[in-house]
């Protein structure tokens, strides 16, 4: 078969109630767009998804459905999808109706230009619960310190970006939902060209797979270690200089107050010193291997 234009991937776990709606709005979204195949790939799916989304895969040749046996995670869905596509020009969004999938064919000719397009959720129409939103600010800020430029968005799942950027970055890419996450900081601490679109945001058909605390966990874990990965001077640095001031203090207060140095300012400075050098080394081993 032909190499489409683009292929749109859309991850699937216990979706029966909106994945049908979805996959209609693509097509009608996308029906002027050029040619496309759409991939969606069945995680596991226990409510029945599967047989629908089977009878769906018989009647059209622009549908492929991929099957996996148990439920392996979002992120490994994304990662199934990817592998599969026969575009390089790649589009991701979810199987609950919370994307605002007409807004597609913009971020596709976005993507033809731009190393990745986010649609970012940060538009008037924008429904989050509340408690989503507190780790989010918290993620999104440390992120954006991480990468040097304001992130809107950390972690949409409507994105459009090129198979050839994204297949390096693979085996270091989680499983679960921190994929979004570690992919935005990966391309952006790489200098990859990174766009972000304003998109609305709908109350999803069904029940949300997210565990708040659990799942924030993970994230900063996540993007702690990609950081590291990618940014270690950024994620060493600033401890380095927290015990740098913790010395200095240290120091002062033996000095003028105790007029004798003390195990603890020894300690901290040492702490400091490994710190700060640890951090140049691995910033210079990064730089090495980027290069």
């Amino acid at each position: 078969m032909a190499e489409p234009q683009f292929t749109v991937i859309i991850p699937c776990y216990n979706e029966r109630e909106a994945v049908v709606q979805t996959i209609a709005e693509l097509h009608r979204s996308l029906s002027a767009s050029g040619d496309y195949e759409l991939v969606v790939v069945d995680d596991g799916s226990t409510d029945g998804s599967g047989e629908v989304l089977r009878e769906m895969a018989g009647r059209s040749d622009r549908f492929r459905l991929l099957e996996h046996d148990t439920n392996r995670g979002y992120g490994a869905s994304l990662k199934s999808g990817i592998r599969a596509a026969r575009a390089n020009l790649l589009a991701i969004t979810d199987a609950d109706g919370t994307y605002p999938n007409e807004r597609l064919p913009e971020l596709l000719r976005m993507g033809r230009e731009a190393d990745m397009v986010v649609g970012a959720r940060t538009g008037n129409g924008v429904h989050y619960p509340f408690l989503r939103r507190i780790p989010k600010f918290f993620l999104k800020h440390y992120c954006s310190f991480l990468v040097g430029r304001t992130i809107p968005d950390i972690n949409s799942g409507l994105r459009v970006f090129h198979r050839d950027d994204v297949q390096r970055f693979l085996p270091i890419l989680p499983d679960g939902f921190s994929f979004t996450t570690t992919i935005t900081l990966a391309m952006m601490t790489n200098g990859h060209e990174v766009r972000f679109v304003p998109i609305d945001y709908k109350p999803r058909v069904g029940r949300s797979k997210i565990r708040p605390i659990r799942d924030t966990l993970n994230f900063l874990q996540l993007i702690v270690r990609t950081a590291t990965y990618f940014a270690p001077l950024r994620v060493f640095l600033p401890v380095a200089v927290v015990l740098g001031l913790g010395f200095t203090a240290s120091f002062a207060y033996d000095v003028f107050v105790k007029q004798n140095l003390t195990d603890k300012t020894v300690l901290l400075l040492l702490f400091t010193l490994q710190t700060g050098m640890f951090a140049l080394l691995a910033d210079m081993i990064d730089k090495r291997g980027s290069g």
